[in-house]
């Protein structure tokens, strides 16, 4: 298991992007920041997250096009994604934002507590997804050690 989650940050606007860290900071998750869509793309191809903070509103690709495509990927297709936008909550950007593959939306300005409990819930869900794998793969390798002794005791 990774010893720290990582949350991608991705905000064209670098003010937004110190903003969230400072909001962040001390919750034992590592905080990595893209300044863009395709530097969020490019993230999510290196490494796993156990959330991702995204902006709507981005020049050339925003934050719903770069949603969409972070779930046509495998990897990274039950990545949870939270939209932070200044726009005030209106019923077709919303829809808009959960077909992209939103889980949320958090709307500016941003509570710190709430950005923090919701980061939690995501961080704990990612360790707990983390946890399950490792003890099927403890498993797996506990039926194939006593398949090979099995296999052993019968050549015997």
């Amino acid at each position: 298991m990774n010893p720290l989650p990582a949350i991608l940050m991705v905000d064209d606007n670098p003010t937004n992007l110190y903003l969230l860290k400072a909001m962040l900071d001390h919750t034992g998750v590592e905080l990595v920041r893209a300044g863009s869509g395709a530097e969020a793309l490019r993230q999510t191809l290196q490494r796993d997250f156990a959330l991702i903070l995204m902006d709507v509103q981005m020049p050339g690709m925003d934050g719903f096009e770069t949603a969409r495509l972070i779930r046509q990927r495998e990897r990274s297709s039950r990545t949870p994604i939270i939209f932070v936008t200044a726009h005030s909550p209106d019923g077709a950007m919303l829809l808009k934002g959960y077909q992209a593959g939103a889980v949320d939306y958090l709307f500016k300005p941003i509570d710190t507590m709430v950005l923090r409990s919701k980061v939690e819930v995501f961080v704990a869900l990612y360790r707990n997804a983390e946890l399950r794998a490792e003890a099927a793969a403890m498993e797996a390798a506990n039926r194939q050690l006593e398949q090979d002794l099995l296999t052993q005791a019968e050549l015997a």
